[in-house]
């Protein structure tokens, strides 16, 4: 049985890419809620799928290292490429092009090359896409930070918190599992929903990994009644009707990608359309896959974040979120923070999160022990300036006497 991959076994099978911590931290990206396919499999070790592949990442202080499964799925589909590469570089002149496979090139001569993706370079704009590695995250948090004192607190425990580039349908069908929910529980109805109805990618440790499943499978008449059973309640029904509702209303999956290319507005309004989709989590879809960065999800712990931290006074009277106070509170953040707003949330949301408060405490103690050090330096200073005074007047006095 194939066991997940640890760095510490060898750097062979691992491949790497330059990336600081300061611009990416894997414990506080992946685990703070964006996505819910992510595990901590050794120690820094994440493993989860993403792009129909399992990964396992890892990082050192300048370095993202990723390692890759093979899955029966894709040792099959290495075949298929291996032959029909054989078969191009079989037939001169024909010029085609397969699917994204092969791809022929002309050379001056005439003669056609048939030339194969480099996988790694395949699985490095992968990662660079769903990471948003362009992003320089430093000159954000810079710009954050001089905006706003409280963020800047923050940013020097949290650093390293980007937003990730999600598949449309995987993040939109996980977030109608928030729905009064926690994060914990919703890995384990996300993990239920994809190994009961996506396809199996491999096993590693005795766990098995699927891919998300697809519209067609989520829309299936059978899908709610399979779904209760494992526990989902009513959002069995709001998952169902939702594929549903797409693949006959709006065409399937390419719906979703095309509203990256609409302006927040009318991206968020199609989104409320389909069974379950409220105003947060039509923004948690925005924000996290359909490249709205300026969005900021906004809940009843955002809220208590904006009235704790930032004395916001819209809806203090209320007792439950209204479409006012979200699109307020959302509207205040967006003035404080800029074009990536939503980005700049994450950190704060992240921050507030229990599993993470002992980097808080961690940080105080740390604060603290400088504090006790500065002051003992200090002191030591005091001290010797004093015993130098006193050694100039003893001299001074002895110098008197003498005369």
């Amino acid at each position: 049985m194939s066991q997940h991959a640890l760095l510490s076994a060898g750097t062979k099978s691992w491949r790497s890419l330059a990336c600081s911590r300061s611009e990416l931290r894997l414990d506080l990206t992946l685990g703070c809620g964006q996505s819910f396919r992510w595990r901590e499999t050794g120690d820094g070790h994440w493993t989860g799928v993403m792009g129909g592949r399992v990964w396992t990442l890892t990082q050192t202080d300048d370095t993202l290292w990723y390692h890759t499964y093979n899955s029966p799925n894709t040792i099959g589909a290495d075949k298929r490429k291996r032959s029909a590469g054989s078969l191009l570089q079989g037939s001169k002149g024909s010029g085609k092009r397969s699917k994204g496979v092969i791809e022929v090139k002309e050379e001056e001569e005439g003669e056609p090359v048939a030339v194969t993706p480099d996988p790694d370079r395949k699985e490095e704009e992968l990662l660079n896409d769903y990471f948003q590695l362009k992003v320089k995250l430093g000159d954000l948090y810079r710009d954050w930070g001089a905006a706003d004192p409280h963020f800047n607190s923050i940013a020097k425990i949290f650093t390293g918190v980007r937003m990730l580039r999600q598949d449309p349908t995987e993040c939109l069908f996980s977030f109608i599992c928030t729905s009064n929910n926690h994060i914990s529980r919703i890995q384990g109805m996300v993990e239920r929903l994809c190994q009961s109805l996506g396809t199996p990618l491999c096993q590693l440790d005795q766990t098995s990994y699927h891919d998300f499943p697809s519209l067609h499978a989520l829309a299936d008449n059978s899908v709610e009644a399979c779904l209760r059973d494992l526990g989902f309640g009513y959002r069995a029904r709001f998952l169902q009707q939702s594929a549903r509702q797409i693949l006959d209303s709006h065409g399937g999956p390419h719906w979703l990608q095309g509203l990256r290319s609409v302006p927040y507005l009318q991206a968020r309004d199609a989104l409320r359309t389909l069974p379950g989709v409220g105003p947060k989590v039509a923004d948690c879809v925005c924000l996290m896959s359909l490249e709205k960065a300026c969005v900021v999800p906004v809940d009843t712990h955002v809220w208590q974040i904006a009235k704790r931290d930032y004395s916001f006074a819209a809806g203090n009277g209320q007792k439950s979120l209204t479409d006012k106070v979200h699109r307020q509170i959302g509207d205040f953040f967006k003035q404080l923070w800029g074009p990536y707003a939503g980005w700049a949330h994450s950190v704060l949301f992240c921050s507030d999160l229990k599993k993470f408060q002992k980097l808080k405490e961690t940080h105080s103690l740390k604060q603290e022990e400088e504090e006790k050090v500065k002051i003992k330096v200090e002191g030591e200073g005091i001290n010797k300036n004093i015993q130098k005074m006193c050694n100039r007047k003893v001299k001074m006095s002895v110098k008197e006497e003498v005369e």
